[in-house]
């Protein structure tokens, strides 16, 4: 069982150190553990500081591409070096690093497929009073999306068995963690979530600029999600709206006309048909996207399978390039025992 921790980065070399050596080198049940960073554009030391420190992995971006797009890039590289789990985590050392073997449990005891930390937000320090309730209420928005419990969605300290993150798709280029979780939802994978604690501040987080630019990009990507995973249901509430609102024109302009007062309320009966009209276009809309979720679906199995035997395939090759080592160190020391006794 090899496990796998991976971390972001993006200009870290201040603080990767601690967040290092803060990883847990030996856990229970698990038989190897091994360390990679997503180098995502950085311009400092990060990449000198992580192979000073003895990384295995470094995935490397010549620019900047987003956190999404390094999860990923992380997650693909994970896979190919043959880990059975993976674990995420940030190189401002937010999480405690103790807190991992609680973060994999759940998966070694066969429970869950995905593992999510949930911080202790009320009483983290540096979080002000409003950001806090925005975790919160952003939180209950997914758990509502993607049907699931997660009670801290924006969590960033997660674990992913090897079949669970072959099925991991992110496409939006913001953040993976709250796509993720409808994804998984979706899919009806096995989550859980388990309490952790987080460190002092290093330094300011680097996600986002400002509280509204956070609130914006988290709801744009939340709603992204619930239009791409759930398009039936979501175009279903947005074309209720218009289609009610049109049956109540409709019946409004029926009383006036029975009141013998029609005459003076025309515009009730076109407002009500427009209403309909784009009430049932948006029905339309969301049964033609529910037609091309179940396409999606159909290629995402696909790609699980492709992923599988790739990645199978890679594990394989590597197993075998280190059998074929071992059995030429092997043969290299019978050849200098077999000189060494025939010199004497």
């Amino acid at each position: 069982m090899k496990l796998i921790i991976q971390i972001p980065c993006y200009n870290e070399a201040e603080t990767l150190q601690a967040a290092l050596n803060d990883l847990p080198r030996h856990i229970q049940g698990i038989d190897a553990i091994e360390y990679l960073i997503i180098n995502d554009g950085s311009t400092d030391q990060t990449v000198q500081a992580a192979r000073d420190w003895g990384v295995h992995y470094v995935v490397s971006f010549t620019k900047n591409k987003g956190l999404a797009k390094g999860f990923m890039a992380g997650i693909d590289a994970c896979l190919k070096n043959g880990a059975d789990l993976i674990v995420n985590t940030d190189a401002d050392n937010q999480y405690c690093g103790a807190d991992i073997e609680k973060l994999v449990r759940p998966i070694l005891d066969g429970n869950a497929d995905i593992v999510i930390g949930e911080r202790p937000i009320d009483q983290t320090e540096h979080f002000s009073p409003l950001k806090k309730k925005l975790q919160h209420f952003g939180s209950w928005v997914v758990r509502i999306a993607s049907n699931t419990d997660i009670p801290d969605a924006p969590s960033g300290f997660r674990a992913y068995s090897r079949d669970a993150a072959m099925r991991l798709n992110v496409t939006n280029e913001y953040t993976y963690t709250l796509e993720t979780i409808v994804q998984a939802g979706r899919e009806r994978m096995a989550m859980d979530s388990v309490p952790i604690r987080t460190n002092a501040q290093l330094r300011p987080s680097r996600l986002f600029g400002s509280m509204f630019g956070y609130v914006k990009k988290s709801m744009l990507t939340i709603i992204r999600a619930f239009m791409m995973y759930k398009p039936l249901q979501f175009f279903t509430i947005l074309g209720s709206v218009p289609f009610l609102a049109g049956i109540g024109v409709g019946i409004r302009f029926l009383v006036y006309m029975q009141l013998g007062q029609a005459g003076g309320h025309v515009q009730s009966l076109i407002l009500a048909s427009t209403l309909l009209m784009i009430g049932f276009m948006t029905y339309m809309i969301g049964l033609q996207a529910d037609i091309i979720a179940a396409n999606r679906k159909i290629l995402e199995e696909v790609q699980y399978q492709v992923r599988r035997l790739a990645y199978s395939n890679s594990q394989a090759a590597s197993a075998g390039l280190e059998e074929a080592l071992c059995e030429r160190g092997q043969q290299d020391e019978e050849t200098a025992a077999s000189a060494g006794r025939q010199l004497l």
